[in-house]
């Protein structure tokens, strides 16, 4: 059986370029809720190989502990067509992902 960080590293791969999910969202779909934080912390702890770029914060702000800051996310974010401003996902609502649900975009 996969380990919680396994499965939140599997999880996060699969999140499609152009799109993001919340550190709660990750959280919630392999069955914590509630434990965005811990999320939070794997991601820092984490792969480089994964696109963490693509998880947020509940209100789609960036991560100031990602590396070069938000600009750094920010910037990764945009390579992939992700508009952010202010330190936010623009559009956050459309660029939410969810695993099971079908994707509109």
């Amino acid at each position: 059986m996969p380990s919680w960080r396994e499965l939140v590293e599997t999880l996060v791969a699969d999140i499609p370029p152009g799109r993001v999910m919340t550190y709660g969202d990750v959280a919630a779909c392999v069955g914590h809720p509630g434990a965005g934080r811990i999320v939070g912390m794997i991601a820092h702890i984490g792969s480089d190989n994964l696109p963490w770029q693509r998880v947020v914060n509940h209100f789609g702000g960036l991560a100031s502990g990602y590396e070069d800051g938000r600009e750094g996310q920010a910037a990764a974010l945009e390579a992939e067509g992700v508009r952010c401003q202010d330190g936010r996902v623009v559009e956050f609502k459309t660029l939410r992902w969810t695993p099971d649900a079908e994707d509109p975009l």
